[in-house]
């Protein structure tokens, strides 16, 4: 992996955090018309026929996916099964604000998991860094208001949030570990088609969970099909594509910074479809979450 975060790897983990923050309002939007856990399964039902013309070969007998299913599968559950199933539960039985809040972890999740599981040394600019991206997050959290934050109280809904975070960096970590055939690995479509294939025997399994225990029920019709849309082409198959290849050339502690720009682009996109102009709290936060970027991933 190459440390130096060059404009091209920039764009590339840069593209993810804003079609995530479009997925996290979708999510909200549509948590009366779809259960999350089906949700899920939905969305990647779809990228998997998406995928499907680009990758089916991969699905034959004797391709060089079988001997790998094990990593796989694991890559499945924790990016595909768990990840986003979590988040869009959280949406259910959390506020935005907590949810967001929590999320805003990751680079301290991404150090860690690096450090007690794969052996990877925390440097001092590391720590910095995530001290000023979180710092940034806590300044759209708070609109530039401290005392908003101390009304936050966390709920048994944000564990969620932090579950779906440990998995992100998990599955991160193991992106950055190839054990699987170059075939696979420097095919785009083939490397994402094997996740979502064992990743949907995972979110099955937990959307038919969902419908076995509660009252869950769809409502169909034109706005969930734009969701669905959405959901499927660009934070499944766009992002986690940008996503993947951003992890192989800088490694997952670095790309987990730029994770952080999500909540900073959710209130963006969120202040647009309210017609709300930006705040000057907004470019104090952007400041902040960029800093925390360069000095981590400084020499």
């Amino acid at each position: 992996m190459n440390q130096r975060v060059t404009p091209a790897t920039a764009l590339l983990l840069v593209l993810p955090p804003l079609l995530w923050a479009g997925n996290a309002v979708v999510g909200r939007l549509v948590t009366t018309l779809v259960p999350p856990m089906t949700l899920n399964f939905l969305r990647w039902a779809l990228a998997f026929v998406i995928l499907l013309p680009l990758a089916h070969r991969l699905l034959r007998p004797g391709s060089a996916l079988w001997p790998h299913w094990k990593r796989f599968a694991l890559l499945g559950l924790l990016g595909v099964g768990c990840y986003n199933a979590l988040q869009y539960l959280a949406l259910k039985t959390s506020t935005p604000l907590n949810v967001t809040l929590v999320a805003s972890s990751v680079p301290i999740w991404m150090l860690a998991v690096g450090a007690l599981c794969f052996g990877q040394r925390v440097s001092r600019r590391q720590i910095t860094g995530a001290v000023l991206s979180i710092a940034g997050v806590l300044v759209v959290l708070s609109r530039g208001d401290w005392a908003l934050l101390a009304q936050v109280q966390l709920v048994p809904g944000d564990l969620y949030v932090l579950l779906a975070t440990l998995a992100w960096a998990f599955y991160s970590w193991l992106l950055s570990q190839p054990k699987e055939p170059a075939g696979i690995r420097n095919d785009w479509a083939a490397f994402l088609m094997a996740q979502i294939f064992f990743g949907l025997g995972w979110s099955g399994l937990f959307a038919a969970g969902e419908w076995a225990v509660t009252d869950a029920h769809i409502s169909w019709g034109w706005p969930l099909a734009a969701a669905l849309l959405y959901v499927a082409i660009g934070p499944a198959v766009i992002a986690y594509r940008c996503w993947g290849m951003g992890v192989q050339r800088v490694g997952p502690a670095i790309a987990g910074f730029f994770s952080n720009l999500t909540p900073l682009f959710a209130a963006l996109l969120s202040a647009a479809f309210l017609g709300e102009l930006p705040q000057l709290y907004h470019a104090l936060a952007f400041l902040l979450i960029v800093g925390g970027i360069v000095v981590s991933s400084r020499r």
